[in-house]
């Protein structure tokens, strides 16, 4: 076990093509580090530095105190687990688990003591005579991580091993390479595409994009608090919505005016976080994640000036909870971590036949009522709605400032987050606070956003 250090390490390919600049990122002595992001954002390629199998253009990866740029593959001491098993075909179980420890030359004693160690725990010793492809997926897997086990190396490294599995099989390989990693103590970085697999699994996480590094923090610390709108659309399914809005002053407070919307701003956060007050009469983005909607129904009691009244256009019941979409005449923003994954097809909406021009469309998440119906009932006509947004559950993004951090942004003295909020490196967002924003250059024009902060209660 060792700890693993990336010191402004960048890759540059011989076309210009830059994958990685500037990662600076320290992973603790038996840590699961998650490294995620779209496609194309450098994970990978970072992963595969790690393990000498792309050269370093500029800084230095170091494992324990050793500067290993300059050491081959079999000098590091990791193991990798890939995302195709790269298993052996010819050899049975047993003899892809002994490959690597025979090219080692350890003694046959130890080399089958090993073997029948790793087998017992990921619970395929009655596969050890059979060979590859009298395996399933989920055996293969194993198969492939009891390689990397047996060799008892300083550190794992995991590239998407799960993507190739179904996904009911990839729910439970997720939580078994979980619980193996804790029981080993073996310091793991873990890359993936997928924020689910991200948000259960890491110790911390680490999110890229375009070669960046973007945040990085305990998994429920960039949930709440993310430090610009990138991180925001990326961590969360379904993802946070995000509309054009406008800060004004009025009937003693302040305002956040979104479409034919309007909700108050906390004064207590403004009390906390007086340079809001500057972005007033200035166009922000305003983001509500879909789990901080409520059904009126459920809250009868929260204040009129908290709901928004819009037409259902359609439900997903998902058992203990359903998904309600609903339209707003306001103009949305598409997330830029969106943009990143889908491309061209990030803004496609299908609307049927009715005018969507001006219109956006919101997911809630709602708690089902506990008297609702047992049974799915087919779709039915748009329907009125009432549904309330948590105060303390709203973000703004600047629209067009300057980019780098804006130190007024910062405020001053403790803050009482008072949610139970993992916090972790980094600027804490709660509710009532401020963070400074890091620029991101989105694709839609040439904008650059900033996290300026939430509506606290």
């Amino acid at each position: 076990m060792a700890q693993i250090a990336y010191k402004s390490v960048s890759k540059f390919y011989d076309d210009g093509t830059q994958a990685v600049e500037n990662l600076d990122l320290a992973i603790e002595d038996g840590e699961l580090m998650v490294m995620v992001g779209p496609s194309g954002c450098g994970k990978t390629t970072a992963l595969r530095m790690l393990a000498g199998l792309e050269e370093i253009s500029d800084g230095e990866i170091t494992i324990g105190d050793q500067v290993v740029n300059d050491l081959s593959p079999k000098e590091r001491d990791v193991a990798m687990v890939f995302q195709n098993y790269a298993l052996y075909p010819h050899m049975t179980v047993a003899q892809n688990l002994a490959f690597g420890l025979k090219l080692r030359k350890l003694p046959k004693p130890e080399v089958q003591e090993r073997v029948n160690r790793v087998a017992k725990i990921l619970e395929i010793e009655e596969f050890l005579k059979r060979k590859p492809r009298a395996l399933s997926g989920g055996q293969r897997q194993r198969v492939a991580m009891g390689r990397a086990i047996v060799r008892e190396p300083q550190a794992f490294l995991m590239d998407e091993p799960l993507s190739n599995l179904d996904a009911k099989l990839r729910v439970q390989m997720r939580a078994e390479i979980h619980q193996l990693q804790r029981r080993l103590g073996v310091t793991t970085i873990y890359v993936t595409h997928d924020q689910v697999e991200a948000m259960t699994m890491g110790d911390r996480v680490a999110v890229l994009r375009d070669g960046r590094l973007q945040q990085v923090g305990p998994p429920q610390h960039l949930y709440d608090s993310p430090l610009n709108e990138f991180v925001a659309g990326f961590i969360g399914s379904p993802s946070i919505n995000l509309v054009e809005a406008q800060l004004s002053r009025g009937d003693g407070g302040l305002w956040v005016t979104f479409g034919d919307h309007k909700l108050p701003v906390d004064a207590e956060l403004v009390r906390k976080r007086p340079a809001i007050e500057s972005y007033l009469g200035k166009p922000v983005i305003l983001g509500i994640r879909p789990e901080d909607f409520e059904d009126t129904g459920l809250e009868p009691d929260l204040p009129q000036d908290r709901r928004i009244k819009a037409r259902c256009d359609l439900t997903e019941p998902l058992g203990a909870e359903v998904l309600v979409y609903f339209s707003v005449t306001a103009t949305g923003v598409t997330s830029s971590a969106l943009e990143a994954e889908a491309k061209e097809d990030a803004d496609v909406y299908l609307g049927g036949d009715e005018d969507t021009e001006g219109k956006t469309r919101i997911v809630a998440r709602r708690r089902r009522r506990k008297r609702a119906p047992q049974t799915a009932a087919p779709a039915k006509p748009a329907r009125p709605l009432s549904s309330a947004s948590q105060a303390s559950a709203l973000a703004f993004h600047g629209a067009g400032g300057e980019p780098g951090e804006d130190p007024a942004l910062q405020g001053e003295g403790e803050h009482d987050h008072g949610h139970g909020h993992d916090h972790g490196r980094g600027h804490d967002l709660g509710p009532g606070d401020l963070v400074p924003g890091l620029p991101d250059k989105l694709g839609q024009g040439d904008r650059n956003r900033a996290l300026v902060g939430s509506l606290g209660e």
